[in-house]
């Protein structure tokens, strides 16, 4: 992917599949309704993860009212604790695949990264396909958050 965002209109948006999992560290992970949920899905083997990871790091310290999953795909378990402990990642990564084919009628995921951004009803708002920046998704957050203010 090369960073395109796909943004899904209120009316139009499908429920997220559900998340109900242990986390790499053991930690029990799920969507929590009324959140903005950012879900990542990544590979330590991937360069544009590797270069996306501090971004993503920042912006979740940045909007600590905003959940973050990472979903490991097509990587070994001691790969990616390494790659969380280089890159510091304090959110949780999940590891199950088959949480990628509940997107497949919204956004599907084409490419890792992919990055799917769920509004406070669990439902899908918006995809990055490809590494993002920091300026595309604090505007979608900024975007999706400002819509139930209205």
């Amino acid at each position: 992917g090369d960073g395109v965002v796909t943004f899904v209109a209120k009316e139009n948006r499908s429920i997220a599949p559900e998340i109900n999992e242990e986390s790499l560290l053991d930690e029990k992970i799920f969507i929590e309704k009324g959140k903005i949920t950012v879900i990542n899905i990544w590979a330590s083997w991937c360069s544009p993860c590797r270069a996306e990871a501090p971004g993503l790091q920042a912006i979740s310290e940045k909007y600590p009212n905003t959940q973050f999953i990472g979903i490991l795909t097509r990587d070994s378990k001691d790969s990616a604790l390494a790659f969380l402990r280089r890159f510091k990642i304090t959110y949780p990564t999940i590891t199950d695949d088959k949480i990628l084919l509940g997107f497949r009628n919204s956004l599907p995921v084409t490419s890792i990264p992919t990055t799917i951004i769920l509004d406070k009803d669990k439902k899908v708002a918006a995809r990055i396909s490809g590494a993002i920046t920091v300026a595309s998704l604090s505007n979608l957050i900024e975007k999706i958050d400002n819509e139930s203010v209205k």
